[in-house]
């Protein structure tokens, strides 16, 4: 099951200041919604282990990540492979960052995901519902920390 997600974040800070963050592997990974653990291997690759929970099909994941940050400094992809409880998914996305001002920066960011096992057979509707909310959340939690 292949799918794609597009939003964006204001974020109070600079785009130096969220650069800094989104580029650390142990701020972003804690960014992940229902993490246990995070272990950082280097500057651009970590693993997470998350909870999930799809429909009655629950259970952790278990995430190997790595960070692809443009020169430019305005951009970053991210590539993430994984699964548990009998399911895998790969995730691919991206995000841009853009000086909206006032000392604020505009998190525009896209993904396409595609998973397979027990959490695909769930159904579209519920995975799509919950895939949102859980992308939303991770970049809320960005905004957030960024915050205080």
């Amino acid at each position: 099951m292949n799918l794609q997600y597009t939003g964006e974040e204001k974020i109070p800070a600079s785009p130096d200041k969220v650069w800094a963050f989104v580029t650390d592997p142990q701020k972003v990974g804690h960014c992940f919604p229902d993490v246990v653990n995070v272990t950082v291997q280097d500057a651009t690759h970590f693993e997470a282990l998350v909870k999930v929970g799809v429909g009655p099909v629950r259970g952790t994941f278990k995430m190997k990540v790595e960070l692809v940050p443009a020169d430019s400094k305005r951009r970053i992809d991210m590539k993430i492979s994984g699964g548990g409880f009998g399911s895998t998914m790969d995730l691919t996305s991206g995000a841009d960052l853009l000086d909206a001002g006032d000392g604020t920066t505009l998190l525009k960011w896209s993904g396409q995901a595609e998973a397979r096992g027990p959490v695909a057979a769930v159904g579209g509707r519920v995975l799509d519902a919950q895939a949102e909310k859980l992308i939303a959340q991770a970049f809320g939690n960005v905004r957030q920390q960024l915050t205080t």
